[in-house]
């Protein structure tokens, strides 16, 4: 993922770039290598018992409010810092432990970790700024990887259509290859545009349907397209974004 990010003349990927990840990020190993790679990490913190007993001793007034998604505090949800109750020896230089605790849904069933019939969830950052409702919604925000989860399902991962283990292999990774296409395009291409946020159905309808035909006259390659497609100045403005592109170093 790191190798796809744009090269530009004296930038260098560090602190600048953000991983983010679920609890299955917070390993010793990967969290070594995104120090070593000097990166802007947050990743979510699996909890134990003893964890959890460590959330008990923080004081009732050093809890702060979250924020819900609009950054506007939430009612039933706080958040506080747990990086000096626990040892973290073994853990990465300047890693913090957050830690936020909400009023379940109905319905939600608790966790043996859990306290006083709040839900607990916690996450590792190495940010030193910033407050800690900030940080924990920046955190939350991970959650748009699900988008590309149901992106991926629309482009053709939802059911595997061969009978071969390594004939489906091929298939995932051509499924996984639209996905990134579709992704860089609507970031490139549609920056300023809500085509930037479509769902594949709707590119697939408005944009990737458009009639288009190829020809080729005095050594030139020409691509002639639908004139009454509703969307076809959408699609002219996204190849003249994409061809102003600096190439690649």
């Amino acid at each position: 993922a790191l190798t796809q990010l744009p090269q530009v003349h004296r930038y260098r990927v560090g602190k600048s770039v953000l991983v983010r990840t679920d609890s299955a990020g917070g390993t010793h190993e990967f969290l070594d290598y995104l120090t070593r790679r000097r990166l802007a990490y947050s990743v979510g913190f699996g909890l134990t018992e003893t964890t959890a007993a460590a959330i008990d001793r923080i004081l009732p007034e050093t809890w702060t409010p979250a924020y819900d998604a609009d950054g506007v505090q939430r009612d039933g949800a706080w958040v506080a810092e747990l990086t000096g109750l626990i040892d973290l020896t073994n853990w990465p230089k300047g890693m913090r432990v957050i830690v936020r605790k909400e009023r379940p849904h109905p319905g939600a069933q608790l966790r043996f970790t859990d306290r006083d019939g709040l839900r607990l969830t916690a996450f590792a950052t190495n940010t030193v700024r910033g407050q800690l409702a900030t940080l924990e919604l920046r955190h939350r925000r991970r959650a748009r990887c699900e988008d590309r989860i149901r992106t991926a399902k629309d482009c053709g991962l939802t059911n595997l259509p061969l009978h071969g283990f390594d004939q489906n292999r091929i298939w995932c990774a051509v499924v996984m290859l639209a996905c990134e296409l579709i992704a860089w395009t609507q970031m490139l291409a549609f920056t300023d545009h809500p085509a930037r946020r479509w769902e594949p159905k709707r590119l697939r309808h408005r944009i990737f349907a458009i009639a288009g035909k190829i020809s080729r006259h005095a050594r030139r390659t020409r691509l002639k397209l639908a004139a009454n497609a509703p969307h076809t100045e959408l699609l002219l403005d996204g190849i003249a974004r994409l061809t102003a592109l600096p190439a690649p170093a």
